[in-house]
């Protein structure tokens, strides 16, 4: 493996985190004004957001849901 080819790959890495689907949320908060998108989980007791990686395209979103058995994700503004 070159040095282009690692740079060229995208590698999508997503954090380990244990989450409580009684207690949190899956949550995509995405930006009105620039787009930018991030996964995470809101807690439903305190709304406390924790943030798990930054989302650039479908691909990045269907890693984010399949690391953590998710089948659906809602979007907030």
């Amino acid at each position: 493996m070159g040095l282009f080819d690692f740079f060229s790959k995208k590698n999508t890495y997503v954090p380990k985190y244990e989450f409580d689907p009684e207690k949190e949320k899956p949550i995509i908060r995405a930006s009105i004004c620039n787009g930018e998108q991030v996964a995470g989980f809101r807690n439903k007791e305190t709304g406390e957001f924790h943030e798990i990686m930054l989302i650039r395209d479908q691909e990045e979103l269907s890693e984010f849901m399949r690391a953590y058995g998710l089948d659906h994700v809602d979007k907030e503004y």
